[in-house]
């Protein structure tokens, strides 16, 4: 490996600690996970978090880092690639109304970081799209590891690309109208039956 080759990361612990003059510090890699992320509710946070949820869903081996540049965002043990994205009618700031709902479903130009380069042609690039709605509606009481706060809706790639309506978002009401509402439980098995149609489709 060169010095400026790709770094494969490593899972952590938490326990690693900062260090200064080769002297641990009293401040662990922990710290700065429960500083950095410990708003779940925040856009970029809860985002991940739904990978996690859908991850586990799906039993993806969750002691391999995910990989934050994939042109994808997990792969499941039956090789489905996935796609997932999040909404919450809650955000952490102060609201005047509910956050409207709608989903991103922008095809992308993959950046290869072994290349350092970005495809040419915009795509999909996954077998399988899971939208994760953080349905909640009550600020006092929300959690988002409650996972009965959450509905999911799984649309194969060949129902986006078919979708008349807009190739860059979908809306919550567009969304029902093509699939149901699915609970944590139900994932695996419609990720699976999704990703069937998908290759029937192709």
């Amino acid at each position: 490996m060169s010095s400026l080759d790709h770094i494969p990361p490593t899972i952590k612990t938490g326990d690693e600690p900062m260090t200064f003059h080769n002297e641990s510090l009293n401040f662990k890699l922990l710290d700065f996970w429960r500083w950095s992320v410990s708003d779940i509710l925040s856009n970029s946070t809860r985002g991940r978090l739904a990978e996690f949820i859908i991850a586990t869903a799906t039993r993806i081996d969750i002691k391999q880092v995910r990989d934050e540049w994939g042109p994808y965002d997990l792969l499941t043990p039956d090789g489905i690639k996935l796609e997932i994205k999040s909404a919450a009618y809650l955000q952490s700031w102060q609201q005047n109304i509910f956050s409207n709902i709608s989903f991103s479903t922008k095809l992308a130009r993959h950046w290869d970081y072994l290349t350092n380069k970005r495809a040419d042609v915009p795509q999909r690039h996954a077998d399988v799209y899971v939208f994760c709605l953080l349905k909640h509606e009550d600020k006092l009481t929300v959690n988002p590891l409650n996972l009965d706060h959450w509905d999911f809706y799984v649309l194969a790639t060949h129902e986006l690309n078919n979708y008349t309506r807009s190739q860059h978002s979908i809306t919550l009401k567009s969304l029902q109208k093509l699939t149901p509402a699915l609970k944590y439980n139900e994932i695996d098995e419609i990720v699976k039956l999704k990703n069937k149609l998908n290759v029937k489709l192709k």
